[in-house]
């Protein structure tokens, strides 16, 4: 019979609190992590209880299980090093560099990392945009999780970008349909690919929607409901309510012409009709935008896509939101390599290099 195995589980390096990224998102942690400001092309967005590297360690956790990296252990000399390299398989706009070189540094502070490109720059198929070099045991180890974050945040931005180039002069905004527990990590992508953030969470913004005036009786009294909150509470933040007709944006702006309120945006939901010839009718759009002349923000929603966002963007609407940026991503192709060449070689013969 065959004894038991006895495997040691593996300890990641306890890494410094310098090098650290930090736990709440904000300016100040971040020079707190050693990654300088500068150095940041785009900021992640605020989060006032975000535990991105908490994020980080948890990936890292569900990969590593209770044993380890067994195929690790058993192939490669722990002392081992070697350099390996980012390469691009589709073009696109790259996003996570930042994210990534925080997971290198939780998994082994001693790994050097190297960019020739920096976050929402474009990259193109074939191209080598980065490389990372150590211990060959810790760069493997940290290779799954940190291509899992660049690939999603890579998508999210190059959508993002496509979209935001076509919606001008409007803004393009996601949503809060993000994946659980990556809501940060998207919204960041976001603004990596030149999108701008919606609301965080339930927290930072009052946004009234159907159900809440359904449950209220109505737009008038969900709106007197929200201003009264806010006066009793002493809070200072947006308030955006959605409309779903013309008659319901007229409710909006007689409440708003008798009433002091805290009103700054109104949605203008599912006011883009598609048409049989796979067109969309935006004139119920353009006459809600008309009625509301200026006097608030203005957010489109609903048969936003990629074909019909440029016209949307016409209507002299402010914001176009889209929860496809995040909700149905397609990852960017992304691999880090030990034998470019040989990856190069594979990559050409299957149209992915």
């Amino acid at each position: 019979m065959f004894g038991v195995l006895s495997v040691p589980s593996v300890v990641l390096p306890r890494v410094s609190k310098t090098s650290r990224l930090i736990a709440k998102m904000s300016v100040t942690g971040m020079r707190n992590a050693g990654l300088s400001i500068e150095s940041i092309s785009v900021k992640p967005p605020s989060h006032p209880t975000y535990d991105l590297k908490g994020v980080i360690k948890l990936a890292l956790a569900e990969d590593a299980g209770d044993q380890g990296d067994v195929t690790c252990m058993a192939t490669i000399p722990a002392d081992m090093e070697v350099e390996a390299h980012f390469l691009a398989k589709e073009d696109g706009v790259v996003a996570g560099i930042v994210l990534a070189e925080s997971v290198f540094s939780e998994v082994d502070p001693t790994l050097k990392v190297e960019w020739s490109r920096k976050d929402g720059d474009f990259v193109h198929k074939g191209l080598q945009f980065g490389k990372v070099h150590g211990r060959a045991h810790s760069i493997v180890v940290a290779e799954r999780v940190v291509l899992n974050f660049m690939q999603r945040m890579s998508g999210i931005a190059t959508l993002t970008k496509e979209m935001a180039d076509a919606a001008r002069p409007a803004y393009i905004l996601e949503t809060r349909k993000t994946a659980p527990g990556l809501r940060l990590v998207d919204k960041w992508a976001v603004l990596i690919g030149g999108g701008r953030n919606h609301r965080m969470g339930l927290f930072d913004m009052v946004m009234i929607k159907d159900n809440h005036i359904s449950i209220a009786g109505g737009v008038q009294n969900s709106l007197k409901s929200v201003d009264i909150y806010l006066e009793e509470n002493n809070l200072h933040m947006g308030v955006e309510i959605e409309t779903r007709t013309l008659d319901e944006v007229n409710e909006v702006l007689q409440y708003a012409s008798q009433t002091k309120t805290y009103l700054t945006r109104i949605m203008l939901d599912n006011m883009v009709v598609p048409q049989p010839d796979g067109d969309v009718d935006v004139s119920m759009l353009k006459e809600a935008v008309d009625l509301i002349n200026g006097r608030f923000e203005t957010e489109a929603s609903g048969n936003v896509t990629l074909e019909t966002v440029h016209k949307i963007g016409q209507t002299g609407v402010t914001y176009i939101s889209s929860g496809a940026l995040t909700h149905s991503v397609k990852a960017l192709d992304i691999s880090l390599k030990i034998d470019t060449e040989l990856a190069l070689e594979v990559g050409r013969r299957t149209k992915r290099a």
